[in-house]
């Protein structure tokens, strides 16, 4: 049975204070395999918010569920035209200098690899490779019935053919690629099925309430196995399919780095947590390192 998603973290323990001293971080890559892995927080200096940070989507908004997207036809009209909105201001992001730093860091083989919470693609945009997309992808598209697998712009297209003058104003625009619509933005909005077997078609990520799958999983955690430490970058560690990972490089007496300007549910497990901008302590964390920064991002 799976249960209602996570949404919200309180500590229960004093945590210890974050620092404004990035040293930590640059110690750690200097001395090689060091496994990354990112939240949302790296994305928001892209104009993707992030879900639990000051300013947070889910202060005004509930993602949808799995269990949601599965059982009712009204709340997947809702969802693809929030999603079909969103998605053109979402492809639309680019890199910032955090995914950059990330990308250089690996070019110059300090990092061991690359685990992604986020759906957006822009660690590959930025030019890092062996992303593993913990949570999948917005730029695929999965049929719930026959498992066939297409590119969202070619799910964007057929939406567009199939509502004309669909142009409503977002209020905002969420890390999952949903925009802010009421119910009469919505209208009736036309979902449009597989084109293998009709069946229903959900983006190939894994939603709140869904599990992450097991083969995925155990990959990461043989990464967290390989490396030397791990530098979490940009996420609250609220929900486990991150935290899990936190939890094992600290049994396994690996050092944890985070970055991110509020407190986690993993600090406890933490060398330290650097509460500073993840672009800016990124990239003076590359200076440091003698590591430049390639500004141009690929499409």
């Amino acid at each position: 049975m799976r249960m209602r998603p996570t949404l919200s973290w309180t500590p229960t323990e004093d945590l210890p204070s974050g620092t404004t001293d990035p040293k930590p971080v640059a110690d750690a890559l200097s001395a090689g395999g060091v496994l990354v892995l990112s939240g949302a927080g790296i994305s928001t200096e892209s104009g993707i918010p992030d879900y639990r940070g000051e300013g947070g989507s889910l202060n005004r908004h509930t993602p949808m569920t799995f269990q949601d997207f599965t059982s009712s036809t009204q709340a997947r009209r809702r969802y693809w035209a929030r999603s079909h909105l969103g998605w053109r201001t979402f492809g639309r992001a680019r890199p910032n200098a955090g995914h950059r730093a990330v990308a250089a860091f690996g070019r110059h083989g300090l990092l061991s690899g690359v685990i992604t919470q986020n759906v957006d693609g822009l660690h590959q945009a930025a030019g890092s490779e062996g992303v593993v997309e913990l949570h999948g992808s917005l730029a695929r598209v999965v049929c719930l019935s026959c498992g066939a697998v297409s590119p969202r712009r070619e799910l964007a297209r057929r939406l567009e053919e199939a509502n004309a003058g669909f142009e409503p104003v977002a209020a905002e625009i969420n890390p999952d690629g949903d925009a802010d619509l009421t119910d009469e933005q919505v209208g009736d909005f036309r979902a449009v099925p597989c084109t293998v077997c009709g069946g229903i078609l959900k983006p190939d990520v894994v939603f709140f309430g869904e599990t992450v799958p097991p083969l995925r999983v155990e990959h990461c955690r043989r990464l967290v196995r390989e490396a030397t430490s791990l530098l979490v970058l940009g996420s609250s560690l609220t929900v486990m399919s991150g935290l899990r990972f936190v939890r094992q490089a600290a049994q396994a007496h690996k050092p944890v780095l985070i970055v991110n300007l509020d407190p986690t549910r993993g600090d406890r497990h933490a060398l330290t947590r650097v509460a500073l901008p993840l672009g800016t302590t990124l990239t003076s964390v590359a200076d440091r390192l003698g590591i430049p920064v390639d500004g141009q991002a690929t499409a």
